[in-house]
């Protein structure tokens, strides 16, 4: 509180002082960055500092939207038993805060479970969701569902649908769902619990609550340059918000985003592949980014899991043009690669994420901003 020089000061004047000294707490303490109530995490599978890089280029670098961010870090991408991640180590680490060996979903090296930072939410009574152009029991997604020892168990990743209680899901991969080898249809156990199920973003449009399940192809969807729309995955992630927003009232929510076929390209060393899908996640990182500028308490994580196909760029002159070669790249393997990767942050509590960090740090980081126990 202000202290007054002189006791007997004049009505008007003590008046004065007393707003002048509510005027200075409300600017210095109304103005703090809010606590964190929703997050929103993002991860460009294979999507390192080159295949970034090449995205400026592409758009003679024109600035990305997550250029946007705030903070900027780095962090470690090996996992418990490789120099060189799998995106099932990953994505553990990712979501659960503890490393794997590769191939491993949800569980340490000793196959024991650990909760991920979505069923943490869930279980605080958040609304969740995930989002993916991989199949949902795809490895990304799947750290932030199941626990199962071997990635390729996806009948059973499927099951964890059922299990948890992810209130919006848009992802390909329905045959894990509704073509198993145990004969059962997931669908309709979903549906008996008021899941809207569909194939197609487009009938979401008047859905504005409530949970949903839109798996829009049998196994991964359609890649940018065989046809799927570049509007889907922005789409997808101002829906998946709009849905969230509404499920979670007053309790907050958790959504993952994945840029998933920047990897694919990445295996295929296809360098106009690696661009579409980055500029396609790129696009979702502006209506995640615009969501936190008018919703306060939310934060925004960036990320990858690793690096795909060891690309570098190797040649170009200033005036250069993609498709007539001015550009050269150039890639070391088919394969993950064991760089660092970028981490970039933005609205309540991205200061937390600068610096260099080992992989299961970031979501360890959301458990203490969430005040979850450790």
């Amino acid at each position: 509180m202000t202290k007054f020089a002189k006791v007997g000061c004049t009505i008007l004047g003590c008046a004065a002082l007393l707003f002048v000294d509510y005027l200075v707490g409300h600017l210095v303490f109304g103005n703090k960055e809010p606590e964190v109530k929703n997050i929103i995490y993002m991860i460009g599978d294979g999507m390192g500092v080159a295949q970034i890089s090449a995205t400026q280029i592409a758009q003679d670098y024109e600035p990305l939207n997550l250029e946007r961010a705030t903070h900027v870090g780095l962090q470690k991408t090996y996992s418990a038993n490789s120099r060189v991640t799998d995106s099932a180590a990953a994505g553990t680490a990712l979501s659960t805060g503890y490393k794997t060996n590769n191939g491993m979903i949800g569980v340490t090296p000793d196959s024991i479970a650990h909760p991920s930072i979505r069923e943490r939410a869930e279980k605080a009574g958040m609304a969740t969701g995930i989002i993916a152009t991989y199949p949902a029991t795809n490895a990304t997604p799947a750290s932030f569902v199941g626990h199962v020892p071997n990635r390729n168990m996806e009948d059973e990743i499927a099951m964890y649908y059922i299990h948890n209680q992810v209130d919006v899901v848009i992802a390909g991969g329905s045959k894990r769902f509704n073509q198993r080898a145990d004969s059962l249809n997931l669908f309709n156990t979903l549906a008996e619990r008021g899941y809207i199920i569909t194939d197609n973003l487009a009938e979401l449009d008047d859905v504005h609550s409530g949970r949903v399940m839109a798996l829009t192809n049998e196994g991964s969807m359609s890649s940018i340059l065989d046809g799927r729309d570049t509007s889907f995955l922005p789409n997808a992630t101002a829906k998946a918000l709009e849905i969230l927003t509404a499920n979670a009232k007053q309790d907050g929510f958790f959504l993952m985003v994945e840029g998933s076929q920047i990897d694919g390209w990445g295996h295929q060393n296809n360098i106009e592949g690696v661009i579409t899908e980055t500029k396609d996640f790129d696009n979702a990182i502006k209506v995640a980014f615009d969501y936190a500028d008018t919703h306060p308490g939310t934060l925004v994580v960036i990320t990858a899991d690793h690096a795909t196909g060891g690309l570098t760029i190797v040649n170009g002159n200033r005036k250069f043009d993609l498709h007539d070669h001015k550009v050269d790249y150039a890639w070391t393997t088919g394969g993950h690669t064991g760089e660092m990767v970028p981490i970039f942050a933005y609205g309540a509590g991205a200061e937390n994420f600068t610096g260099v960090f080992e992989n299961k740090q970031i979501p360890q980081i959301m458990f203490r901003l969430l005040g979850f126990e450790e």
